[in-house]
């Protein structure tokens, strides 16, 4: 697959690096709490979550609850690696970040191939238990430490963390919207709307939920990676079945099959609880209440009027951006 840069791309790529500049500066000067440092960080291994499952429940059109399994097989194949490799801190977390990968795009593969026939409520609760399965395999492997889980994984300092964790995100989004817009994303989307016309006209439709399945895990491995590297520590209690219903939110309120709409939803719902902190034992309760009311916009048209709204003017704005580069050139 062929990445191929449009004038729409090249002005997201410069839109991205102002934003890495700004929260940069932000960081090495101080301005930014050490609490906001640390949620950058975290934010990061959520959008490239919310991203891959997107790729699953949105593009596809199956349901998965059991995404914290191959975010936690990622998360503990590359931590283990890190921690005992011994390598200088880069090159070991780019290795682990590959093994993590590949560790869960294993697994994705196997599990889908298993669950080819199965769909809707069938497909959901066998994947939710899968995941919970893995939970509970991973407390008896000899050197995974047990309930306790890996702890001393090497780790970043907050400006670090925050460089990886943002570049990944953007080399996940650059991956995906040349996946979606391909041929093969257009096959996806395909299955997703009518699977059995797109049988009927040769589309081998197991083939292709085994690709969709794969790099989604690779994605979700690669996310696991980075949760353990800011933690530095990873245990079964941080992959419960919780994780995957909290990423399935984000795919649904950021709007299935919108990459954007689950960029811009892992930050809101990763941020809220930072935000609110202050409200103390109303907290979660105000954290409930506008998630229902974001949901409740989310459904309507007038509020999907508004937003589409928003992102034309944020277009044209990106498009000014783009055009004042190319003058300077």
């Amino acid at each position: 697959m062929k990445i191929k840069f449009n004038r729409k791309m090249i002005g997201s790529v410069i839109a991205a690096i102002a934003i890495y500049a700004v929260i940069a500066i932000l960081i090495l000067t101080g301005i930014l709490p050490r609490s906001m440092q640390s949620l950058v960080v975290k934010i990061s291994y959520y959008v490239v979550l919310a991203l891959s499952l997107n790729l699953i429940v949105g593009f596809l059109g199956d349901l998965s609850l059991g995404h914290a399994a191959f975010y936690a097989v990622g998360a503990y194949a590359g931590c283990a690696f890190a921690l005992y490799s011994g390598l200088p801190l880069i090159p070991n977390f780019i290795i682990s970040l590959l093994i993590g990968g590949i560790s869960a795009a294993i697994i994705g593969f196997l599990i889908s191939c298993a669950i080819l026939k199965l769909r809707g409520d069938y497909l959901a609760i066998v994947t939710l238990a899968f995941g919970e399965f893995i939970r509970s395999i991973v407390k008896i492997i000899p050197g995974l430490g047990g309930t306790k889980g890996l702890t001393g994984v090497p780790s970043f300092d907050r400006f670090e963390g925050f460089t990886f964790g943002y570049a990944v995100v953007i080399i996940v989004i650059i991956i995906l919207c040349n996946f979606t817009n391909s041929r093969h994303g257009r096959t996806i989307t395909a299955i997703r709307d009518n699977a059995i016309a797109a049988e009927s006209v040769g589309i081998n439709i197991k083939r292709y939920k085994v690709l969709v399945f794969t790099v989604s895990s690779f994605m979700a491995g690669m996310a696991g990676v980075l949760f353990g590297f800011y933690k530095t520590s990873v245990e079964p209690a941080d992959f419960t079945y919780n994780v995957s219903i909290e990423v399935l939110v984000m795919v649904v309120l950021g709007g299935m099959g919108s990459l954007k709409g689950s960029v811009i939803a892992a930050i809101i719902i990763v941020a809220l609880p930072e935000l609110l902190r202050e409200a103390a034992a109303y907290r979660m309760l105000i954290y409930a209440i506008a998630l229902i009311t974001m949901m409740m916009l989310n459904s309507s048209p007038k509020f999907a009027a508004l937003k589409a709204k928003a992102l034309d003017r944020l277009y044209s704005v990106r498009e000014s951006i783009t055009a004042v580069f190319k003058r300077a050139k």
